[in-house]
C-alpha cells in the first residue's frame, strides 16, 4: 500500500474518512462496554480488563486507567515498532478510553440480566472493534502485547496470543475478585465479541478453499467444470512424500452453500479421496466479490 498524500485533497479525505470510522466504531464499542458489560461484572479481555480489576479496588475510572496502563506500551511500542503502527493505534485507544469514561457518567444500565448483557453488549462491542479495525486502527494494548510475544513464539499465530492473554486476564478477574460467575459470562462475551469483528471485518459472503488429491483428479475436474457447481478449478502439481508418485493437486474455492455439494461430488467418484476443507475470507474473482469494487 502506498503512502497517503496529506497535501494532495484526496489523501486529506481518506484520513478524514478512516478518523471518522474509528469514532464512530469507539462510539459504538463505548456503548457495548460500559452500558451492558461493565455494569454487569463482565470483564473484556486485554489492558481494558486489567483497568477494570483495577477499578474495583481503587476506583479510578476504566478509560483514565486504561490510558495510563498504555503508555509504558506505546513507548516501548515506538522503539520497536516505529511510528506509523503508532498513530491509529494511539487515536483508537485515546478515543475508546474517553469515550467509556464519559459514558460512565450517564450512569445508564440497559439490562441486569448477564447472560442479556453478555450477548448483546458483546454484539454491540464486537462491532466497534470490528470498524475501528477495518479502518486501520486499534484499541492498543494486548495487541502491542501479543506482537511481542509473536517475535518470541513465532510458531504460534496472533490470534492465538491473544485469546490465551485474555484467559488469563479473565481468570485472574475471577480469582482476585472472587467472581467466577461473571468470568464465565466473560467467555461467552468474548465468543461473541470475536465472531461479530470477524464478521464486520470478512462479511457473512465467505467461502471455503478445498484442496482434493485422488486417483481420479480428471474425472473430478470435470464434474466440477460442468456440474451444477459451476465453479472453476487450479491444478498444482505434487509429488506423494511416500510414493513419490507425481500427483495432481485439485484447487477450488466455493461458496458456503456448495460445500456438501463438492464433499457428495467428490465422495461419489472417489470415496478414497484425500479432501482438505479451509476457510477462506476475502475471496475475489469470477463469482465472487469484484476487486475493482472494493475501497
Amino acid at each position: 500500500m502506498g503512502k497517503v498524500d496529506l497535501l494532495h485533497p484526496k489523501g486529506t479525505l481518506k484520513q478524514i474518512i478512516k478518523y471518522f470510522a474509528v469514532t464512530v466504531g469507539c462510539l459504538v464499542y463505548g456503548i457495548g462496554f460500559q452500558f451492558f458489560m461493565f455494569p454487569n461484572d463482565i470483564v473484556s479481555g486485554g489492558v481494558t480488563g486489567i483497568a477494570m480489576i483495577i477499578n474495583r479496588f481503587t476506583g479510578v475510572p476504566v478509560g483514565m486507567m486504561n490510558i495510563i496502563l498504555n503508555i509504558p506500551l506505546f513507548l516501548v511500542a515506538w522503539r520497536s515498532f516505529g511510528t506509523n503502527f503508532l498513530v491509529g493505534s494511539l487515536v483508537g485507544m485515546t478515543l475508546s478510553s474517553v469515550v467509556v469514561d464519559v459514558f460512565a457518567l450517564i450512569g445508564f444500565q440497559a439490562t441486569a440480566d448477564p447472560m442479556l448483557a453478555s450477548i448483546i453488549g458483546g454484539v454491540i462491542k464486537g462491532a466497534g472493534l470490528g470498524i475501528v479495525y477495518y479502518a486501520g486502527a486499534t484499541t492498543g494494548g494486548v495487541d502491542i502485547i501479543a506482537k511481542f510475544l509473536r517475535r518470541k513464539l513465532p510458531q504460534i499465530n496472533f490470534g492465538t496470543i491473544i485469546l490465551m492473554l485474555d484467559c488469563v486476564i479473565i481468570a485472574a478477574y475471577a480469582i482476585v475478585l472472587g467472581k467466577y460467575e461473571s468470568a464465565m459470562y466473560s467467555l461467552i462475551a468474548m465468543f461473541v465479541v470475536s465472531r461479530v469483528t470477524d464478521l464486520v471485518l470478512y462479511g457473512m459472503d465467505n467461502a471455503f478453499l478445498c484442496y482434493i488429491i485422488s486417483e481420479h483428479s480428471t474425472e473430478i475436474i470435470h464434474d466440477i467444470l460442468t456440474g451444477h457447481l459451476h465453479r472453476g478449478v487450479t491444478v498444482l502439481e505434487g509429488e506423494g512424500g511416500f510414493s513419490n508418485k507425481p500427483k495432481k493437486i485439485i484447487l477450488c474455492v466455493v461458496k458456503k452453500g456448495q460445500l456438501g455439494e463438492i464433499k457428495r461430488l467428490v465422495r461419489s467418484v472417489d470415496n478414497q479421496a484425500f479432501f482438505i476443507v479451509s476457510d477462506a475470507k476475502n475471496v475475489f474473482g469470477n463469482g465472487f466479490q469484484n476487486i475493482a469494487e472494493v475501497k
